[in-house]
């Protein structure tokens, strides 16, 4: 059974693809959920157009999120600063909050939800890099040092 997917499906596939899956999942999961419909030829003509339609709009977004990417590696070092105790270790944790606002303070405006750090959380003073995901194939590394206040 081939289906058309509505959205972004983990280990299916992305917006407006065209997949083969089984009748089962389709019809009991998939459509019922409004993740998908039916492809049938009015369908794929339909989601085509959209595609087409799409294609530029996303060439923009994809040049708009190469060219932050490139402006934030110019970024040596980000310093977030934190309480500490005398043993070096943070009183609560640095998470993406805190480098969201660095890097706003610096004048990039970056959702928390698409910087990525190893662990979650930070909790001792020291250097650390965190990933941050501008667009679907865009990922940029960037460096920070947690120091005490």
């Amino acid at each position: 059974m081939e289906v058309i997917l509505k959205q972004d499906i983990p280990n299916l596939g992305n917006k407006n693809d065209i997949v083969k899956v089984k009748p089962g999942y389709g019809r009991n999961y998939l459509i019922p959920k409004g993740l998908a419909i039916l492809a049938t030829p009015s369908t794929i003509k339909m989601m085509e157009e959209v595609k087409r339609q799409q294609a530029h709009k996303e060439a923009k977004l994809h040049e708009a999120a190469v060219a932050l990417a490139a402006q934030l590696e110019k970024i040596e070092k980000l310093t977030i600063g934190a309480k500490t105790s005398s043993t070096g270790k943070i009183f609560g944790s640095v998470n993406t909050i805190q480098i969201a606002e660095a890097l706003n303070k610096k004048g990039f405006n970056i959702d928390r939800k698409s910087i990525m750090i190893d662990g979650d959380s930070i909790k001792e003073v020291g250097n650390y890099s965190a990933k941050i995901k501008l667009y679907r194939d865009v990922v940029v590394t960037i460096n920070f040092e947690v120091v005490s206040e």
